[in-house]
């Protein structure tokens, strides 16, 4: 089952929200069956954002971690269909449009999961389900994505 990744994700991995939250996210991503999760460049560029800002990282710094991440998973890039969707998404839904980006890219990449703390749990649109993937008891589809 393809999943992709949101933007938190991996900031909390890189410890910027304490050291709890950073074990749970390198456990989960550790977990992740590599060859069926993909990133959209949009959640990178986020992540950027969030190390250089919230996390103090350097520039250079915030861009090695985000070259690491860019390597370990595929990426997907953002078409203007996707962004035509997604400005859809965020009109009928009013979902944030960066948080429709992500979701449009992952449905056209034909994921099954999105794996987000930051959009609402359980929410599906063309075929995507919005997964917390930090919930005490985990969504049936993650369990089954990450069951080896």
């Amino acid at each position: 089952m393809k999943l992709a990744v949101d933007t938190n994700i991996f900031v909390y991995a890189e410890g910027v929200n304490g050291p709890v939250e950073a074990a749970s996210a390198r456990k989960l991503i550790a977990d992740l069956p590599v060859n069926d999760t993909v990133v959209p460049v949009q959640v990178l560029g986020e992540l950027f954002n969030v190390l250089t800002r919230k996390g103090q990282f350097s520039p250079q710094k915030a861009a090695a971690v985000v070259t690491d991440w860019s390597a370990a998973f595929r990426t997907v890039d953002t078409s203007s269909a996707q962004l035509l969707a997604g400005l859809e998404l965020a009109e009928q839904h009013r979902l944030n449009i960066w948080d429709a980006i992500i979701l449009s890219v992952s449905a056209s990449a034909g994921c099954r999961l999105l794996l987000s703390e930051d959009m609402q749990n359980g929410f599906e649109w063309r075929g995507v389900t919005v997964v917390d993937p930090f919930l005490p008891q985990p969504h049936p589809l993650l369990a089954r994505a990450l069951a080896r």
